[in-house]
């Protein structure tokens, strides 16, 4: 959303010059993303100055970018609906001779990551550009991600950069301080009343939700897979707006594949959707292709896309189109979820599972009981899906496509709290939602599974031979701090080319090259 440079105790007199805001001197500026969905504001009482960059919403006038002088009173109002504002934001207070502070709001959509050599302050949705402060790998992150135990938190896998979480304040005066929020409070399912339409009230909440953006304003694609989150919402927009938005997917691999055919072709021909529709092969473009911008060395952040060249490749089509927004389906699955109580089920990524990790290293297992430590408050938007988001943005933004996620509007997740399990447990609500648009069973209850399971197999198999040899013969930072056991990997490698693969296992591979790669890149 935004990139920037602080330097606290510095000179004032922040002004807009049409691509960034600057100070007199220029030793700080904020470089908002350039987007027709993404606009800044900026007010100083003459002492302090606001900056404010947000995305867009539905009925709210154009805002000037020029710093705007404001009274006292004024300032203290505006900066309190500004924490008010509905979609995603950050936020930053500037005042001669005291630390700066950066604020994010609790829709967040990009990431945003710091870090600091001690006299200014840096951040930026594109973690490559913090590169040069990465002093190392953090244990305790890197053997989350290894663990397939994912969370969210200020860490990241290299000491030196930080994440800002949603609603927490970075404050810098020379030293950086993360303070997160309070807990995010939630609610329970609730009984129905004998009158509620529960579709209505869904379709009406989906309309909400994407009417708070002016979507109508730029090209907008749907990301239409087949399956269901990604489904009722391209429905309903092709419902409300017949033949305005193209779609597009990657077509995955496997049994799966001819029916992730047939579903798609079944939703498009049900309702009238624009051309094209752009879909591409993600076995043809799969992760770690020889092509692929993280097995060259560019600095593409562990955190982005693990298919992060078939979603490249997309992406780079959908640019071509001219599209400048891309609606997707993420949060879907958590807006439904069942709670621990409701379903008791072992959460992945436990000690338990480096069982079945042979590469595991002593430093990863012996950190994977501290997994927890450090970790952000829940969220108004549920953590994983805050993590799915900053996954992403980035590969978007490079291609100057802003991403919208319906289901994560607070309306849409306040719904999802409040439905009883009977509409929740199998995605029941999508599923109703589809069939009540006269879609079949091979829309409504697929028989095979969907996804990208034989695509990471393939992966794995082929693409990655060179880089384990590599890994394995030249080393790997990975190993240096015994993280990743070569021996283990060695052996995992050796069974893989014996085509002993195995899915429950072997999947978690393609973090250990990512993890590599970026290392690599970065350190």
């Amino acid at each position: 959303m935004l990139k920037f440079r602080l330097t606290p105790y510095g000179e004032g007199g922040w002004r807009w010059n049409g691509i960034r805001f600057i100070t007199r001197g220029g030793a700080s500026e904020v470089a908002p993303y350039a987007h027709p969905l993404v606009e800044q504001v900026a007010i100083s009482d003459g002492h302090r100055t606001l900056i404010m960059v947000r995305e867009k919403v539905t009925g709210c006038s154009a805002a000037s970018a020029d710093v705007r002088q404001v009274p006292e009173d004024e300032y203290d109002q505006a900066r309190g609906a500004a924490q008010r504002w509905p979609a995603d934001w950050v936020l930053i207070e500037w005042a001669p001779n005291e630390p700066v502070q950066v604020t994010a709001g609790p829709c967040r959509i990009t990431p945003l990551y710091l870090a600091t050599d001690g006299a200014t302050l840096h951040g930026s949705w594109e973690m490559g550009d913090l590169a040069p402060f990465a002093g190392g790998l953090d244990v305790r992150e890197a053997a989350r991600l290894l663990l397939y135990r994912p969370r969210y938190s200020s860490d990241t896998v290299f000491t030196g950069i930080h994440r800002l979480t949603e609603r927490a304040t970075a404050h810098f005066g020379g030293a950086l301080f993360l303070r997160y929020p309070e807990p995010a409070l939630h609610s329970g399912p609730r009984d129905l009343a004998d009158d509620a339409d529960v579709l209505k009230t869904f379709v009406e909440a989906m309309d909400d939700a994407w009417d708070a953006r002016p979507l109508g304003t730029v090209t907008t694609a749907l990301h239409l897979t087949g399956g269901f989150d990604s489904g009722v919402l391209a429905t309903r927009a092709a419902e409300r707006f017949p033949s305005r938005f193209p779609t597009a997917a990657l077509l995955i691999g496997g049994p799966g594949r001819a029916q992730q055919l047939r579903r798609r072709q079944q939703i498009r021909e049900a309702l009238r959707f624009a051309e094209p529709d752009l879909l591409l092969d993600a076995v043809a473009t799969a992760p770690l292709h020889r092509d692929c911008a993280r097995v060259n060395g560019e600095l593409i952040s562990p955190y982005d896309e693990p298919l992060y060249h078939p979603f490249q490749r997309l992406t780079e089509g959908l640019a071509s189109f001219g599209v400048r927004a891309v609606v997707t389906g993420l949060g879907g699955d958590e807006m439904v979820a069942l709670s621990q109580e409701e379903y008791p089920h072992r959460p992945m990524g436990e000690l338990a599972d480096a069982a079945r990790l042979p590469w595991l290293g002593e430093r990863a297992r012996g950190a994977a009981e501290f997994g927890d430590v450090g970790i952000a408050p829940p969220a108004v938007v549920n953590s994983m899906t805050l993590l799915s988001l900053e996954t992403t943005a980035p590969l978007l933004l490079r291609q100057g496509i802003w991403p919208v996620h319906p289901f994560t509007d607070p309306v849409m997740v306040q719904l999802g709290e409040w439905l009883p399990i009977d509409w929740r447990q199998l995605k029941e609500l999508q599923r109703r939602r589809l069939a009540a648009l006269g879609l079949n069973v091979d829309v409504t209850r697929p028989r095979l599974r969907e996804s990208f399971a034989e695509v990471v197999q393939h992966a794995l198999t082929v693409h990655a031979r060179p880089l384990f040899a590599r890994m394995l013969r030249d080393g790997s930072p990975l190993f240096e701090t015994k993280l990743v056991d070569p021996d283990g990997l060695r052996r995992a490698v050796t069974r893989l080319y014996d085509g002993a693969y195995c899915e429950d296992s072997d999947a978690q591979l393609l973090e250990v090259t990512t993890l590599h790669l970026a290392a690599e890149a970065f350190l």
